[in-house]
């Protein structure tokens, strides 16, 4: 059950990284590109949306929602732009590092967390 498990988690690890791919693609619609841009940096991002060390709920982004929307993302993308993706994606041994991905990633977290502490402040104070 476990191998099940983490074999899963390869592929849809190996389909985040052909989707991102697939929208930097020019064969790709705009509209899904954006929604692919948004999704695989959100998967790629060590930042979840729900925070992993709350019980029960902690991975459900993670669980249900990113395949979930993984799963409609690639029903909408052309099938050679996909192909192409996922041939890229097999090559490439490691995840895309970006250090401006990760440098826009933590300054838009630090800049919430200083608004959220300045409304803080301002109700509070």
């Amino acid at each position: 059950m476990i191998a099940r498990l983490k074999a899963w988690a390869k592929a849809l690890e190996r389909e985040a990284v052909a989707l991102w791919f697939v929208a930097r693609d020019p064969r790709t619609p705009m509209w899904v590109r954006v929604a692919l841009f948004l999704v695989v940096a959100y998967a790629l991002s060590p930042i979840d949306l729900i925070p992993d060390f709350l019980p029960l709920i902690g991975y459900l982004d993670d669980i249900l929602l990113l395949p979930g929307i993984v799963w409609l993302l690639l029903r909408l993308v052309p099938a050679d732009a996909l192909a192409d993706g996922r041939r890229r994606a097999a090559e490439l041994t490691a995840k895309p590092r970006s250090w401006v991905g990760t440098a826009i990633i933590v300054a838009f977290w630090a800049g919430s967390a200083w608004l959220t502490w300045e409304i803080w402040k301002r109700w509070n104070g």
